[in-house]
């Protein structure tokens, strides 16, 4: 199992001089297997430079929602696969709490984008069903689902393959005065092991209480929790989008620094290659 970050930026798409070093794409990460299957976790920017690499080939192509928050489905409209004729591409959006569980597609409407859904090419299919069962089957892929504790709702995902683990988790508060879809202890259980853990961390000590509620975590109780869970290695996403490199920089070393010998912490960059067949 091959893991690429193509999108770790939260909220909004940060490009410029401060963000270079972790990137300033929106949430997209792509998974790949040695024989052939694959899938693609968020449509956020990141999926613009993805679609660049998979429009070379005619593969089905299956995308997994976390929730239809902008960053999370922004970049669909410029994935270049969706005006390819009769390209397969199966979505399965997150379990949000409203009837627009095909945002995706309905943002390319109305006025708000100039080459309307109807109009693509691609054979498109959004499995609202599907994102309701706690476990489910893509090509290569058995599926866990678990709730997120965030606004309007969403899915965390969990993919086994090749004997490998990776858990999802993203946007997701784990101390939250809201409605809790998911307790810790559940959380543990969901993530217990993971070869890798990709989890939200947004915010630091100083953003709260503020935006206590938002739906994001706090760097420090996501490396506390990989680490009670025994995952292998924990990446860091969803940047903020004020969150400079130098910032960034600060804040993983503090946690290599604390879990140092007890778990594998980083921010993640956007172009990192994880391959954990060589782990």
């Amino acid at each position: 199992m091959k893991v690429e970050f193509f999108g770790v930026r939260g909220s909004s798409p940060t490009p410029g001089k401060h963000t270079v070093l972790f990137g300033g794409n929106t949430s997209c990460v792509y998974v790949s297997l040695e024989d052939g299957h694959d899938v693609i976790l968020d449509a956020g920017t990141g999926i613009i430079a993805l679609g660049d690499r998979l429009v070379k080939n005619h593969a089905d192509i299956n995308i997994l929602l976390t929730h239809n928050h902008w960053d999370h489905i922004q970049g669909f409209p410029f994935f270049r696969p969706i005006y390819q004729d009769n390209r397969k591409i199966t979505i399965v959006p997150g379990a949000v709490e409203y009837d627009d569980k095909d945002a995706i597609l309905a943002q390319m409407s109305g006025s708000t984008h100039p080459v309307k859904y109807q109009q693509l090419t691609a054979d498109i299919n959004v499995l609202t069903d599907q994102a309701l069962n706690d476990t489910f089957e893509i090509p290569g892929f058995n599926v866990r689902t678990q709730l997120l504790n965030h606004p309007d709702g969403g899915s965390a995902y969990c993919l086994s393959a090749e004997g490998k683990k990776l858990a999802f988790v993203t946007d997701n508060e784990l101390s939250s005065p809201n409605k809790m879809n998911t307790t810790w202890q559940q959380w543990l259980d969901f993530i217990a092991g993971a070869d890798i853990l990709i989890h939200d961390a947004q915010y630091i000590e100083e953003d709260l209480p503020l935006k206590l509620g938002w739906g994001h975590s706090k760097l420090s109780e996501v490396a506390r929790l990989a680490c009670e869970a025994k995952v292998k290695s924990l990446y860091i996403v969803s940047h903020d989008p004020a969150r400079t490199d130098d910032e960034l920089l600060s804040q993983e070393a503090k946690l290599q620094e604390e879990y140092q010998g007890r778990l594998n912490i980083y921010c993640a960059r956007e172009g990192t290659v994880v391959d954990l067949a060589s782990t």
